[in-house]
């Protein structure tokens, strides 16, 4: 397959596979893919996984490639956090739920790091549209507990403050019946014993 015939076949990839090209041509030579990134047509991501040198890397396009580059998947954590602007600095990573086991990939674009959580944690979710596709995020509630689930230590008022949250924004517009409702899932006597508690510092500092 030439190459101009392949860009146009995969244009509307903001990430694609091996298994993706096999789909339009089960006779494709893999040694191509090396090739390209020598001509500098393509970069890779991680073994089996590539993207076009010219892909534009927006947070927004490089969240529908974290979904994609560990399946299944959810934008969450730090990144969701500051995605919502409920803490102050920038993210230097995208930081994801996923199924399958903790993993990392540094790639030319940005460091990807997924968190397993149990399988029944993998909700509250919700799709932003990115042009004719859409990548998945926690919703600010859902964002708030994975990231407590996984981070034990901010249990006192000097490592909330420390957290740097933004109280008063996530007050405003987090629904808190939801917030209560999914914390139950996590079945996490600790976890909801933090979370009253970071309630409560929250309508302090507010």
């Amino acid at each position: 397959m030439q190459y101009l015939v392949f860009r146009e076949q995969l244009k509307n990839f903001r990430v694609f596979s091996v298994s993706d090209i096999r789909k339009i041509d089960p006779k494709f030579y893999p040694a191509r893919l090396n090739d390209w990134q020598k001509m500098g047509y393509i970069k890779k991501l991680r073994r089996g996984y590539y993207i076009f040198t010219d892909t534009v890397s927006n947070e927004d396009e490089l969240f529908l490639i974290a979904n994609h580059l560990y399946a299944p998947s959810y934008v969450s954590f730090e990144s969701a956090l500051s995605y919502y602007g409920f803490i102050p600095e920038g993210v230097y990573s995208i930081t994801s739920v996923c199924s399958k086991k903790t993993s990392s990939f540094q790639t030319p674009i940005a460091l990807f790091t997924y968190h397993r959580l149990k399988s029944q944690l993998l909700f509250g979710y919700r799709l932003e549209r990115l042009g004719n596709q859409s990548f998945k995020i926690a919703e600010m509630e859902k964002a708030v507990l994975d990231y407590l689930y996984l981070n034990p230590k901010i249990a006192k008022e000097a490592d909330f403050h420390e957290w740097r949250f933004n109280s008063r924004e996530f007050l405003e517009r987090a629904n808190m019946d939801k917030l209560r409702r999914y914390s139950k899932a996590f079945a996490s006597k600790s976890l909801l014993a933090r979370l009253d508690q970071i309630i409560v510092f929250m309508n302090k500092v507010k």
